[in-house]
């Protein structure tokens, strides 16, 4: 029973040194990320090398960004993080960094000018909202769709005011919107409405021009 209750405490005494932790990293976000507005969350694998498709059309995306009077928020890490800092700090832009800890993988790439380290997710992934004006999202694995996904939800469920969501390279989303289609709406488990919330393009013309058009800067 003492040992039951030892080990009790010793969680609780844990918990609630974790919990300071997880303030400190909303207070260093919360003073921080205000200065990078207006800005753009930009989500993609850590995996695409830089002579891939999805880099070069990321390097772009962000560039444009800058060009049209917006700072660029990525997941700070390689692959497509790496791409949309590095297109933002060479268009001249804010580009902004928040680098997950992870024990074997993701070093913070070296061309975001505004940096955030962060141990918890959840920490991070409310930065990623709170201070975007919009979501470029391109060909990722699990942590880009949870990244997508938890935007999707929000604004479906109206915790935060819709803001423009593109998925950039219609052939690779193509096989996912065909099963909300075919599967999530046949199911009515989402409303063909539902599928309005995002929007999916091509080119990093088009998926600039679309936040444009619904955010005024």
């Amino acid at each position: 029973m003492h040992e039951k209750q030892f080990l009790v405490d010793e969680l609780t005494l844990k918990d609630s040194w974790r919990m300071f932790h997880i303030l400190a990293e909303f207070v260093e976000g919360f003073e921080v990320m205000p200065e990078v507005y207006p800005a753009v969350t930009i989500f993609g694998s850590s995996r695409k090398r830089p002579k891939s498709k999805d880099y070069r059309m990321t390097l772009r995306t962000a560039r444009l960004l800058v060009e049209n009077g917006f700072n660029v928020i990525s997941g700070g890490g390689p692959g497509i993080m790496e791409a949309a800092n590095k297109g933002a700090a060479e268009a001249g832009g804010k580009s902004v960094g928040l680098h997950i800890k992870l024990p074997n993988e993701q070093q913070p790439n070296k061309y975001a000018n505004v940096r955030l380290g962060y141990k918890y997710f959840f920490v991070r992934k409310v930065m990623f909202i709170k201070y975007a004006v919009a979501y470029i999202i391109l060909p990722g694995g699990f942590g880009t769709l949870d990244e997508l996904f938890e935007a999707l939800t929000l604004i479906q469920t109206q915790k935060i005011k819709p803001f423009p969501v593109v998925l950039l390279n219609r052939g690779f989303w193509e096989g996912l919107l065909e099963w909300f289609k075919d599967t999530l709406v046949r199911e009515r488990t989402v409303s063909e409405d539902d599928l309005e919330i995002f929007s999916v393009v091509d080119t990093p013309e088009e998926a600039v021009n679309i936040i444009k058009k619904t955010v005024v800067v």
